[in-house]
């Protein structure tokens, strides 16, 4: 081999040595490093459909420096996630399901975080005649009754679980040609139900934010049943000691920080005219009527 041969070898070789040095080439533990940086979120698909997370998680990454994985799943579903320690952090809205999960120690902290409400809503013409009730236990009587059509999620969702408990406390058993489960999120469930002239239950962020797109209105509301209240949930590090703990504990801080409470109070009333949420970080369960 020549000497210039032997010579460009040795250049080259220095080379990778100087930028093996200078930690160009990630090493093991910049990997896992740059792994402990991601945050897994769980969280339910109204936070995705209603557009909320479409604001807050670009803010949060800039100013962090973490990156969100998000999963939009039914609440079920999350909490499952939390229980097998498949996330980091949780954005839910089954609170019975949520203590259950926290006094299990799946949890490690949680925190009240927004509230908006649920609706029910349903094609034009009202065919049931539900338009107006405040009793949501004679909106459902009428639906079944009538042998409208009714969407169910049927998905473990907190929609789902809520919609569940409003037929129980009706005690109706819903079941028939006329009860339609689609196994789906809230956008999705909407949509269906919007093709298929039917009533279903849907949280009012997500409904206002397709409603341009849905042949659908809103014909009762405003019962206390009908209250919808999101947590932030921490995976307990304890029980789950690769949880990124800290990211998910900084994500906390920053939804329930005074800046983005006033970010979420704000949400939608440029586009529909009323927020989608109401912010309630600092508040107790028992001040929103909760158990």
């Amino acid at each position: 081999m020549s000497r210039q041969k032997l010579s460009i070898i040795s250049i080259v070789i220095f080379a990778l040595i100087l930028v093996r040095c200078s930690g160009k080439i990630p090493n093991e533990n910049a990997l896992e490093t740059a792994e402990r940086a991601d945050i897994i979120l769980a969280t339910t698909t109204s936070t995705q459909d209603s557009g909320l997370l479409d604001l807050l998680l670009p803010l949060f990454q800039e100013n962090n420096g973490y990156l969100v994985k998000t999963v939009a799943v039914g609440t079920g579903k999350a909490l499952k996630m939390a229980e097998e320690g498949n996330a980091d952090v949780l954005l839910v809205h089954a609170p019975a399901a949520e203590k259950e999960l926290m006094e299990a120690g799946f949890g490690k902290e949680r925190f009240l975080l927004m509230h908006n409400d649920f609706v029910i809503v349903g094609p034009p013409g009202d065919p049931a005649k539900v338009a107006g009730l405040i009793s949501t236990d004679e909106a459902l009587a009428r639906i079944s009754n009538s042998g409208s059509s009714f969407v169910s999620r049927g998905d473990d969702s907190g929609t789902h679980m809520k919609e569940l408990a409003l037929w129980n406390e009706a005690n109706i058993e819903p079941a028939g040609e006329w009860y339609l489960e689609s196994g789906q999120g809230m956008g999705a469930s909407l949509k269906i139900a919007s093709e298929k002239s039917a009533y279903t239950l849907a949280d009012r962020g997500t409904y206002l934010a397709l409603r341009e797109n849905l042949d659908l209105g809103i014909f009762v509301e405003g019962h206390p049943s009908l209250l919808n209240v999101y947590h932030v949930i921490l995976v307990n590090p304890d029980i789950f000691p690769n949880v990124n703990y800290e990211g998910a504990s900084a994500f906390a801080k920053f939804l329930t920080s005074a800046e983005i409470q006033t970010l979420i109070g704000e949400f939608g009333i440029d586009r529909f005219g009323q927020p989608l949420f109401t912010p309630d970080a600092g508040k107790s369960d028992t001040e929103l009527g909760l158990k």
